[in-house]
């Protein structure tokens, strides 16, 4: 037989190669593992002596045979020629124990892919469910509002009115659309028609309110708040600002010039004295700094508003004052009834702030008649003179009556 090494003819009673020297035993065919095994099983002797220095020496494989439970690891060199290196149990274990890890990567790989893609089909269901949400809805419409694209904005608004019509957010959104084009009116009427079907929605009234401050339209809010259900005021009592107190009592009628204080916690007053509602910044409203001067007889109207740090009005309250000064009693008239043979003037005592005015004929005198401007000369014959006094608002006094004779 031939040398398995080195290819030497072997007699057939040697037990060893003449040429080699290596024992003559048959070595059965081998079969190599996979490559993943061949790889782990390289690294794990690479800090050992190997055989992989040698130049000579090409390729690896492992060797089926087992001699004391070892397995060996054949070279063959480009001559044909072989070497053998015994690879421990241990060297072994080292490899599967290598194998396992890898495999337990790959898994752990495939596991994380897999959640991964599981993550992105989530987060895309959960942006179709966001987007067909309420809050989706609305945030759309805003979008929309803010490229202009109006019709497309109230069609969203009003989508999400139809999915939740008590939440207060669409309204709010519509009425946006509708002040991005200068309609007001329309702006406002969103929220009207809104507390008009849901009257005790304390979040659309709050909307509204908002709505009011956010368009400088505060003076509306006391209205607003005045028609609204008892537990709306209750909830929003922020916005309910407490009305001035006013000094004097109503329904009295004066007899003096008065003076008017107002009052409120905290908060600017103002007011106005022709009967007109108090408007900040009017020209008819003035601000309230000092005690008012009721001096106009007759029935003054003084209406006045609290307003707070936010320029929220009070709900506007009014009172009449009515000052009735009293007048004079008739006039002194001089000289007195009589008969007279001398010339003689007649006279009139006009109080400060009267006028007085007199007849000659019988008849009474009124603001129409002749006025006095001074002492008038007494006519001859008899004469029935008659004075009275008219004050600033024509309100006339008692009559004084003379009977005068003259004969020169």
């Amino acid at each position: 037989m031939k040398c398995k090494y080195c290819g030497t003819q072997i007699d057939g009673d040697s037990l060893k190669c003449p040429h080699c020297g290596r024992e003559a035993r048959i070595v059965p065919d081998y079969n190599p593992i996979d490559d993943v095994l061949e790889a782990q099983i390289k690294d794990s002797l690479a800090g050992e002596d190997n055989l992989a220095g040698d130049d000579d020496y090409l390729e690896t494989v492992v060797l089926n045979n087992t001699y004391g439970g070892e397995k060996r690891q054949a070279r063959r060199n480009t001559s044909g020629g072989r070497r053998t290196r015994t690879i421990s149990p241990r060297d072994l274990r080292k490899a599967e124990i290598a194998k396992r890890k890898a495999q337990k990567k790959k898994r752990r790989r495939i596991l994380l892919i897999t959640m991964a893609v599981l993550a992105v089909v989530l987060v895309v269901a959960g942006l179709l469910i966001y987007s067909n949400s309420y809050t989706g809805i609305v945030k759309k419409g805003y979008s929309l509002t803010e490229e202009k694209k109006y019709d497309e904005a109230i069609a969203a608004f009003n989508k999400a009115i139809g999915k939740k019509p008590e939440k207060p957010e669409a309204y709010t959104g519509l009425s946006k659309v509708f002040l991005a084009q200068d309609d007001l009116e329309q702006a406002e009427a969103v929220f009207s028609k809104a507390i008009g079907e849901y009257p005790d929605n304390v979040d659309i009234y709050e909307a509204y309110i908002l709505f009011y401050l956010d368009t400088d339209q505060q003076a509306k809010i006391p209205g607003l708040l005045s028609g609204a259900p008892e537990k709306v005021q209750d909830k929003l009592s922020k916005y309910l600002i407490a009305v001035p107190e006013f000094s004097l009592d109503e329904g009295v009628v004066y007899d003096v010039v008065q003076e008017l204080s107002l009052t409120a916690d905290d908060e600017d007053i103002y007011y106005t004295v022709d009967g007109s509602q108090p408007v900040v910044g009017a020209e008819n409203t003035t601000k309230y700094t000092e005690p008012i001067q009721i001096n106009n007889e007759g029935d003054t109207t003084i209406t006045a508003i609290a307003v707070n740090d936010e320029d929220i009005p009070s709900v506007a309250v009014a009172k009449v004052y009515t000052i009735e000064l009293p007048i004079v009693d008739a006039p002194s008239v001089k000289p007195s009834t009589g008969q007279y043979d001398e010339p003689t003037k007649i006279e009139i005592v006009v109080p400060e702030g009267y006028t007085a005015f007199y007849t000659l004929d019988k008849s009474d005198p009124t603001n129409g008649s002749i006025k006095y401007e001074g002492p008038i000369d007494m006519p001859e014959g008899t004469t029935i003179f008659k004075a009275v006094l008219v004050d600033s608002r024509g309100k006339l006094s008692a009559i004084t009556t003379r009977n005068y004779i003259y004969e020169p």
